[in-house]
């Protein structure tokens, strides 16, 4: 495992316009509905020579919610799913932060949404570091993690005749993110 460069060392900006918070869920036992959170906000204090002091924070504006359908997404900003009125943000801080190979990361952190807390575990490969066209050094990372719904407090439903039910439980979180370090 190679260590990573001690100049990469300090505060990473989440781009937001280069950043997505996406999740997966499947519809009716068939098919998947994909959506995103537009409005996405977090830091990275990187300690490239003890990567166990890192820290993680991101948060997303439920509001921005975005599956391609505005029924959909208006139902979601409901009481039935997210509350958005009550619980604005769902929010991730990270616990510990582990390097398991020399681009691939173990953040463990507690995840909120909709006022319920859960710690959860997520695996990010960076994917690269470079300059931009603005002289500012940014990295990327890409994750998925698989979580209950229901584990926060999100269980509205409907049975299908045939079983089943319309939303699936399990939900695929997934992460692609872009970081611009400060100075």
């Amino acid at each position: 495992m190679t260590d990573l460069d001690s100049s990469l060392s300090g505060v990473w900006n989440l781009d937001p316009s280069h950043s997505r918070v996406g999740f997966q869920a499947r519809h009716a036992m068939v098919t998947k509905v994909r959506g995103a959170f537009n409005d996405v906000q977090g830091r990275i204090e990187l300690d490239a020579q003890n990567i166990s002091n890192t820290k993680v924070d991101f948060k997303v504006r439920v509001e921005s919610i975005d599956t391609r359908n505005a029924d959909r997404d208006n139902h979601l900003r409901t009481n039935d799913f997210f509350d958005a009125q009550t619980h604005p943000y769902i929010t991730f801080v990270s616990t510990n932060v582990d390097q398991v190979d020399e681009n691939s990361f173990i953040v463990s952190g507690d995840l909120t949404i909709r006022g319920v807390t859960k710690p959860v575990t997520v695996p990010l490969e960076l994917t690269g570091i470079q300059k931009d066209q603005n002289g500012s050094l940014r990295a990327g990372f890409e994750g998925s993690r698989r979580i209950d719904r229901r584990d926060f407090g999100l269980e509205w439903n409907v049975a299908l005749d045939q079983g089943g039910v319309l939303v699936s439980e399990r939900i695929s979180l997934e992460f692609e993110l872009s970081a611009v370090k400060e100075g």
